[in-house]
């Protein structure tokens, strides 16, 4: 094993997380929560300690 079948492994890997975070992202189990923290800023209820009133 030399140096450039660890830059394939690691390149397979780095690949295999992002189509896995794309995955996760646009799941239809997420979207809800996405969904409502997508409007947070939007809240009309301060957050629980924040001081700017």
């Amino acid at each position: 094993m030399d140096v450039n079948d660890l830059r394939i492994a690691t390149t397979l890997l780095s690949f295999a997380a992002f189509i896995g975070i794309v995955v996760w992202a646009w799941s239809r189990r997420n979207r809800k929560r996405f969904d409502e923290a997508a409007m947070l800023p939007f809240a009309d209820e301060p957050i629980a300690g924040d001081r700017h009133e």
